[in-house]
């Protein structure tokens, strides 16, 4: 295997609907292992979003503000001809519980048939985050409930504008709400 340096650059890929304070979590660590960490905030073109893009871009692009080493981006298309583009040697991929695992690993071996040569590294958060979601997040938000410290303060001043102005659509939380004693999924 090739020795990669400590300023190879690698894809954090995600939705971002809203980026966490473990999303954040996992980008200082990938840029404390590798040096150049480029956020591609995708498209979704697969679900309804909470926030559209443009807004998600302007969230990720706040919260890693004091980060050196960090882009953010827009992705569309397929997250392994991107990284091929941007000459990525990994993809990044947040690990918070064994029910993450599956679903991980499927997405790391298709994207290995598809491109061999880009590697998918798995960045345990801080165990403060280790719960964290952002589908979560949403659906505090949507109950009323207080989302700082979960999310950077740019995302929770939005949420919390969202509020006051009946803005707030619903959190779409696959098995229903969560919090208010409905089924888990």
């Amino acid at each position: 295997m090739e020795k990669r340096s400590s300023t190879s650059t690698v894809i954090y890929p995600g939705t971002f609907d809203p980026i966490t304070m473990g999303h954040l979590d996992i980008i200082e660590r990938a840029v404390k292992l590798f040096g150049g960490v480029i956020v591609a905030v995708a498209d979704a073109v697969h679900k309804r979003t909470f926030f559209p893009l443009e807004e998600r871009l302007y969230f990720v692009r706040e919260a890693t503000r004091h980060l050196s080493g960090v882009r953010v981006e827009r992705l569309s298309g397929l997250l392994v001809d991107f990284a091929r583009k941007k000459r990525a040697v990994a993809i990044i991929r947040g690990l918070r519980a064994v029910s993450d695992f599956e679903y991980e690993f499927k997405m790391a071996w298709m994207n290995r048939r598809l491109c061999p040569e880009i590697e998918t590294v798995f960045v345990i958060p801080s165990e403060e985050y280790a719960y964290l979601s952002a589908s979560l997040v949403r659906e505090i938000a949507y109950l009323g409930g207080d989302v700082r410290g979960l999310v950077p303060p740019v995302v929770a001043e939005r949420l919390e504008e969202m509020r006051r102005k009946g803005e707030m659509p619903s959190p779409q939380t696959p098995g229903g709400p969560a919090l208010q004693g409905g089924e888990q999924t």
